[in-house]
């Protein structure tokens, strides 16, 4: 699951001048750092068991997942007291501040990047340098219960619908199905609320600055009078952590996630019978938006095995590690060269998904996750206001002015 509610602070100060010698681990050994879950640290020591150890076997170097708890913050903890892994995930929306540190390694001339979507490489470079190679991507999707559907007697969620549409076929849902059940969860997020924003036409950031506009607050409307109506829940409404847990109860009939939800549902959800379709249309744009999300490897600059480190990388991001996280029902690769796998031609439930994943980083107003060089403060002020407004504390204007406060305080303005 991909959830981004870490902090993450991006001056590393004169501490980390000091600090510069306390690398962790030994020259024989790579260390990869990343997050704790359960998902993450299965699959990427299985990674590391099928396909990097086997290319490093013969140099002598042992190779080891570090998982951290609250890894945007632990990374940067560590990057400042010199203590940080070799090999560590690089997240979107905190990537500019991290390279400009100094702390990450530029990769020209040590990894080749051509392969990649640059659409991905930009997100991970910097003044003609290349820090981070996507090791995946993700959009989101809209992920609906065929057997709620079915028992309400409602079509089922598709790609014509609009947000109205979405409102009305999850109303009727919820009205024929009573009491316990839920037309749909809409975390107070940007993470999930952003997409509604982004087929507006609205941006995130453009001259420098982030603008709260007149589409921005319709898209905020939408999204929280669904809340307040009762047909929306936030997941923590119903005793769930996100939209992959709401699907799970069997009680709502939408949720919006990305293909790591595909994982979870096979394995927590067995008997679940699900579709995906794309998110819903603005009604007067008539486009759909999307965040697309990714992370990238990056190499510590202090690390004390360049070499052996930069082959882990390699390793890492290879064809045959990118196909097995894709097949796996995972994420999409980040490989030019793998965008027509044989996988997402399949008719499999978990195939259409990944083919709608895919078709989400490219049809109508797709922006990345990542807020520039400004991290998680810049999600705050806009995650408090659609609580505050979900609530019923604030106004959709109230909470939008603040908002919009909170953000010119994170970028300076």
């Amino acid at each position: 699951m991909k959830k981004r509610v870490v902090a993450t602070g991006l001056a590393l100060g004169a501490a980390a001048v000091l600090a510069g010698s306390m690398v962790q681990g030994q020259a024989n050994v790579i260390t990869i750092g990343g997050y704790d879950g359960q998902t993450d640290t299965a699959l990427v020591s299985e990674l590391i068991a099928k396909f990097v150890k086997p290319k490093l076997a013969a140099d002598g170097v042992d190779v080891k997942y570090v998982p951290t708890a609250d890894f945007g913050t632990s990374i940067v903890t560590q990057l400042s007291a010199g203590t940080a892994p070799d090999l560590f995930y690089l997240e979107d929306f905190a990537a500019k501040g991290l390279i400009a540190s100094g702390k990450i390694l530029p990769l020209n001339g040590l990894v080749n990047s051509k392969d990649f979507l640059p659409s991905l490489n930009n997100i991970f470079s910097s003044g003609g340098k290349q820090y981070g190679i996507a090791k995946d991507f993700n959009t989101l999707v809209l992920y609906y219960n065929k057997d709620l559907f079915d028992q309400a007697k409602v079509a089922y969620p598709d790609d014509n619908d609009n947000w109205n549409d979405f409102a009305t076929k999850t109303t009727a849902v919820q009205k024929a199905l009573g009491k316990g059940y839920t037309g749909t969860c809409f975390p107070a997020e940007y993470s999930r609320f952003g997409a509604f924003a982004a087929s507006t036409g609205w941006k995130p950031i453009q001259g420098g600055r982030t603008v709260l506009d007149s589409n921005f607050k319709r898209a905020f409307k939408f999204y929280t009078d669904l809340v307040k109506s009762g047909v929306a829940v936030k997941p923590g409404q119903i005793n769930a952590g996100w939209g992959g847990d709401c699907m799970k109860s069997g009680k709502v009939a939408t949720a919006f996630e990305g293909g790591w939800a595909l994982g979870f549902l096979r394995d927590q959800a067995p008997n679940l019978k699900y579709g995906t379709t794309l998110l819903p249309r603005d009604p007067q744009t008539n486009k759909r938006g999307n965040l697309i999300y990714t992370v990238a490897w990056a190499i510590h600059s202090g690390t004390k095995n360049k070499a052996a480190a930069v082959k882990v990388l390699n390793a890492l991001t290879s064809v045959e590690a990118q196909q097995f996280v894709l097949r796996g029902g995972l994420a999409l690769p980040s490989r030019i060269s793998l965008q027509d796998d044989p996988y997402l031609g399949g008719a499999g439930v978990e195939n259409i998904a990944f083919r709608n994943v895919f078709r989400g980083a490219s049809e109508g107003n797709a922006v990345s996750f990542a807020p520039d060089k400004f991290g998680n403060a810049w999600f705050r002020g806009i995650d408090e206001a659609l609580n505050s407004t979900m609530d019923g504390q604030k106004t959709v204007d109230q909470a939008v002015r603040e908002a919009q406060a909170a953000v010119n305080k994170v970028m300076g303005k």
